[in-house]
């Protein structure tokens, strides 16, 4: 009796744990050409990115076919006015696009990847260009 006390003790726990690390979709777009995040290329596709809800700061990057996922740090960032619609903006340094920030449609608060160590060692040859891509929730 003791022991199944035991189990669903360490079943309830693993329960609230898993929601807790519980995903929020922010964005969902079709990328057309390879990007970086984090120092990390990925492959030009349909991709998820999603924050947790304990760790706002994190986001999970996934391409539609789960092919590529990672995990990325990232920061709060503030527009005077919401967004009208969903976007990705990257920054373009010649060829090479990096993910830079992330809006939800009607949301002022977005998210802010900070500058990888090769962006700014790219950024050094190159001036910088917006590219933005419209997202969606689907």
């Amino acid at each position: 009796m003791k022991k199944q006390r035991f189990v669903l003790l360490g079943l309830g726990l693993l329960l609230a744990a898993t929601s807790a690390f519980s995903q929020t979709v922010v964005s969902k777009a079709k990328i057309p050409f390879d990007f970086i995040v984090a120092g990390k290329t990925l492959p030009a596709g349909e991709y998820a990115i999603q924050k947790l809800e304990l760790a706002e700061s994190t986001l999970a990057i996934r391409s539609s076919d789960l092919r590529t996922q990672m995990m990325a740090q990232s920061n709060r960032c503030e527009a005077l006015n919401a967004p009208s619609e969903g976007k990705l903006v990257f920054h373009k340094y010649g060829e090479q696009y990096f993910l830079a920030q992330i809006w939800s449609a009607g949301n002022p608060s977005g998210r802010e990847l900070p500058k990888s160590q090769r962006e700014v060692e790219v950024a050094q040859d190159y001036t910088v260009q917006n590219v933005i891509i419209v997202a969606d929730l689907r």
